[in-house]
């Protein structure tokens, strides 16, 4: 479990293809003694498990069920990438519970640079787009954000300085594909709801609204 809270931005130092997927090099901002064989770190959004530990960089296996949800099949070396390691019990929750599983890649359609803030626009599958809402958390790239405002398949957050300099998410180009992982709370709901639900009824915040979940 991890909050979206990113630790660093890391940097790919060689991919290696695998007989079923695919194997990343990672050089972290912090020390690699402080990693341990076995845990998991979010790479952009995607959880992984350390498998090898070496000179400055960790080793991380991507499975064919993540290559095919995410962007890390398209990653190079020297490509940048958040990192946040795993949540300890006792630990301040200042993001939201992400739990590293993407669901879905989106692409970059709008950025809008102000004198400070910088306002992204992504569009994102319909087969997850009823699970964003306004004002609820979402985590793109791995980093937890606010969405201001959702209107079909496109939603807009807001990145403040802080962000934009200590993610990657301010070097985001027109075009660009995110790793994208809805709210865990959101889907649990959707799921329970959609036993009792017409099949082509459809998870909405009014449908929401109308049974206290909102």
């Amino acid at each position: 479990m991890f909050t979206g809270l990113v630790e660093g931005v890391g940097k790919i130092t060689a991919t290696r293809r695998l007989t079923e997927g695919l194997r990343l090099e990672v050089a972290p901002p912090f020390s690699v003694e402080e990693l341990a064989l076995g845990e998991s770190v979010s790479v952009s959004g995607a959880c992984l498990t350390v498998v090898g530990i070496k000179g400055r960089v960790f080793q991380v296996d991507v499975s064919p069920e993540t290559l095919g949800r995410s962007t890390l099949s398209v990653k190079k070396a020297g490509d940048p990438v958040n990192l946040e390691r795993a949540l300890r019990l006792g630990d301040r929750l200042g993001g939201h519970l992400v739990t590293a599983h993407v669901d879905a890649a989106g692409t970059l359609k709008e950025r809008r640079e102000g004198p400070e803030h910088l306002e992204l626009t992504f569009e994102l599958p319909e087969s997850v787009a009823p699970l964003v809402i306004e004002k609820g958390s979402i985590a793109v790239d791995g980093v937890s954000l606010t969405v201001n405002a959702v209107r079909d398949q496109v939603f807009t957050v807001n990145i403040i300085p802080y962000t934009a300099r200590d993610t990657t998410l301010a070097g985001l180009k027109i075009g660009d594909r995110v790793n994208l992982e809805t709210d865990i709370i959101g889907k649990y709901v959707a799921r329970i709801l959609g036993a009792y639900l017409p099949a082509k009824s459809g998870l909405t915040e009014e449908l929401l609204a109308r049974h206290g979940f909102l």
